[in-house]
């Protein structure tokens, strides 16, 4: 366990949920003191190194290894050929086949990069070079590239995805002014700092496992069903993360390869993921089109929406990038019709990345509302503001909190759109031409069981202690101020310990779920653990507060004291050596009342069966954003720079606007990065990821980034979660890209409706 130190930064309410405490970790970051998965000193290492296949589908006739085998400080090879004797784990929702084996270098290959052997040797560089020495045979079939390839067909329709009320396609048909377009969004890929990898070490039945992680506790358990262990017997680490996005919520096949050849070598395993491995290795974003209809009266109200996705998935498994999640929700409509299908191509399987669905339906919808604005020669602002969504028009539902008019509103006067000339190409600087435009988002609130414990020490410091992760999103600062807030300690008393599976469950680092699930675990703990020492401190035979009548004692400060002020008034090291505590231990979890047994609280660490979405209350809980993009087109060279944007946010109730926004700008960084940057580009003759490097996959640097001005609306909503925030990581990125498409619209009077918004589309 890592004990993190916190250092003293701004004011008292800083400690304080709300305060701008600067983050915990920075100065262990910053002198490189934080130690991250693959950086934990293992002795007697050896390494792996993953070998991928050069084709996109097909089999795998032979690994010839007798080369490489006795190639200097070659310990092993492993190839299809080896069977590891590794049942399926789970999935997300912890439903699990039996007896089905698992098989994580295959022999049928259905995507080029999947890995298909290791090479194991004493040092990486012995492995580098044997590898080399391999002689791979492959029986080579047909494959399908990507969505545009014209083998890949039209796939096949979701039907829980499908979403329909009204008349739709009637109600179109009917309406005065119509506009219908296609959007398309390419591959994307995390391309986190920190890439993938893992250090594996067995000791007889225990398996611990130092591996970058947004979900400890599942990830160990994956590890557990694979080897066939008791979930206790695998420990993951995970006390710093490196950038996750979404795709370290999982463990993958490439863990499978190192910790089974470090069961076979009977010594550590490191496996470090190269950059070119870490395109192919899991999914990023998969790539989208889908086609938007929508009709409205002559003054601009929204008859009906028409929508038809589709996003591509891999040949093994349908997983859907959702174009309708965001679609239905934004703007007020009497007529819906919306349908997504999934279409199989030779990629690995799509993963989640950040604002996964929300992003590439915004991207479309919020285009669309732009064509339309400009059809009826309309303010954009104007037409959304016309059209606002007073309730959950899919659900019927009322809104828990729903701030976007104030976000489109605070939002637009801080841009100053109401100087916006409102023709396309009617405002410039010399060649520059200028263009202004909207973008809307939103993400949902999803609520998670987590727990935590609290320790009070005879020291007078307090741990909070939790097996959640902190990937820079501040979880260490927020947990450190909810527990002093609770608890009535100072911050510069608080150790916050993380990212272990041994420590208290806790839900995922994904889906802008964790920050209201662990504070409100902690909050919960923090308040018990304050009760049990007011408790402590009011019978114990030799505390100083037994006799003074008092029913309760106020905790403040890290003093506790008659709450009357009459009586005795002690530090925490005080009372504890009065009343001989070695340690106060308490542990909480959210999980209701009737699931406190072990089999449950294991499926609520685990799996997403605990998992609640925005809809399955009374209310429908979502957070929401307003983009505001100012463009500046080179006239001659078709160059589009990001000048200015400003960004309205409702995430409810703030636990540390300074984390808060820092996420926000993040978000919308990557935004830039996807409108104007991100393209996963594909050889269309064999599958093959060209550009699967940092060099060649452009993405946003300091230079091509303005001042961000980021603004929040919200106000606290306890429907939501127990202190009243909303999620805000993921909702950062939702609605940027279709912001800068749309000002390059206002700027240049060309619409481009597939991103990324390179020069050679606008000349």
């Amino acid at each position: 366990m890592t004990i993190m130190e916190p250092r003293k930064h701004g004011s008292a309410a800083d400690g304080l949920v709300g305060g701008r405490l600067s983050r915990f970790e920075g100065q262990m970051k910053v002198t490189g003191a934080a130690t991250y998965a693959l950086e934990y000193p293992v002795e007697n290492l050896a390494h792996a190194v993953l070998v991928q296949s050069t084709i996109a589908s097909g089999r795998v006739l032979l690994v010839d290894k007798a080369e490489a085998l006795a190639a200097p400080g070659v310990l092993l090879v492993l190839t299809p050929e080896d069977d590891l004797g590794l049942m399926t784990k789970s999935d997300w929702f912890g439903n699990r086949p039996d007896n089905q084996p698992y098989a994580p270098l295959p022999r049928e290959i259905s995507y080029n990069g999947e890995t298909i052997a290791a090479v194991i040797a004493e040092s990486r560089e012995q492995a580098v070079e044997a590898i080399k020495l391999l002689r791979i045979t492959y029986d080579e079939t047909p494959g399908v590239a990507d969505l545009h390839d014209p083998k890949a067909g039209d796939g096949k329709v979701m039907d829980n995805l499908s979403v329909s009320w009204g008349d739709a396609e009637a109600a179109l048909a009917a309406s005065a002014v119509t506009i219908e377009a296609e959007y398309q969004t390419p591959r994307e890929y995390h391309v986190a700092m920190e890439p993938h990898g893992l250090t594996a070490k067995w000791d007889g039945d225990q398996l611990t496992i130092w591996e970058p992680s947004q979900w400890t506790h599942a990830m160990a358990l994956n590890y557990a069903e694979w080897f066939g262990l008791p979930p206790d017997n695998v420990r993951l680490i995970s006390t710093f993360v490196g950038g996750g996005f979404g795709s370290k919520g999982a463990a993958l096949a490439y863990g499978a390869v190192a910790a089974s050849a470090a069961r076979k070598l009977g010594r550590p395993v490191k496996l470090a993921v190269t950059r070119p491995q870490n395109f192919t290795s899991y999914g990023g974003r998969a790539a989208t089109r889908q086609t938007i209809k929508l009709g409205a009266t002559k003054d601009g109200v929204l008859q009906a929406i028409v929508h038809r996705g589709a996003s591509e998935t891999s040949v093994t498994t349908d997983y859907p990038e959702q174009t309708g999640a965001a679609t239905p929700i934004l703007y007020k409509v009497e007529n819906y019709s919306s349908q997504s299908r999934v279409v199989p191509v030779n990629t690995v399987t799509p993963g989640a990345l950040r604002g996964p669905g929300k992003n590439p339906s915004a991207f479309g919808i919020e285009c669309a509302m732009d064509e339309l604005a400009s059809k009826l020669g309309m303010d954009p602002l104007e037409l959304r503001l016309k059209n606002y969504a007073d309730r959950d028009y899919q659900t019927g539902k009322p809104w828990s909190t729903r701030m976007l008019r104030e976000a489109l509103a605070q939002g637009a006067e801080a841009f100053g759109w109401s100087k916006r000339s409102h023709a396309p190409r009617s405002m410039r600087e010399g060649r520059q031409l200028i263009g202004w435009g909207i973008g809307c988002g939103t993400f949902p609130v999803i609520q998670a069981p987590s727990a935590a414990m609290i320790r009070i020490l005879a020291s007078g410091r307090v741990e909070v202690v939790s097996g959640a992760i902190d990937m820079g999103q501040g979880t260490y600062t927020i947990l450190a101020q909810t527990a002093s807030e609770a608890l009535g300690v100072p911050i510069d008393q608080i150790d916050v310990l993380l990212g272990d599976s041994r420590m208290p469950g806790s839900a995922i680092a994904g889906g802008s779920m964790l920050a209201g699930s662990i504070t409100g675990a902690v909050h919960k703990t923090a308040t018990a653990a304050r009760d049990e020492l007011i408790g402590l401190a009011l019978n114990a035979p030799n505390s100083p507060f037994r006799d003074t009548g008092a029913n309760t004692l106020s905790v403040a400060g890290g003093r506790i004291s008659v709450t009357r002020g009459e009586g005795p008034s002690m530090s925490l090291p005080e009372l504890m050596a009065a009343i001989g505590q070695a340690e106060l231990e308490v542990t909480r979890n959210t999980l209701p009342d009737d699931a406190q047994g072990a089999a449950d609280q294991n499926a609520a660490w685990t799996s997403m069966k605990r998992v609640e979405g925005p809809t399955m209350g009374e209310f429908s809980m979502h957070s929401w954003c307003a983009h505001f993009a100012e463009v500046r087109v080179d006239e001659d060279f078709g160059t589009v720079r990001v000048s200015r944007m400003v960004s309205a946010f409702d995430c409810g109730r703030l636990y540390n606007p300074k984390m808060v926004e820092s996420q926000w700008r993040g978000g919308i960084i990557m935004g830039i990065g996807q409108a104007l940057f991100e393209e996963g580009m594909v050889d269309g003759r064999n599958g093959r990821t060209v550009n699967n490097n940092v060099g060649d996959y452009l993405v946003p640097t300091n230079a091509d980034i303005p001042d961000l001005q980021v603004i929040s609306v919200g106000v606290p909503d306890l429907k939501a979660s127990a202190l009243g925030g909303k999620g805000v990581g993921e909702v950062g990125i939702v609605g940027v890209a279709p912001a800068i498409a749309n000002a390059v619209f206002h700027a240049t009077g060309k619409r481009v409706r597939d991103l990324p918004l390179t020069l050679d589309k606008l000349l």
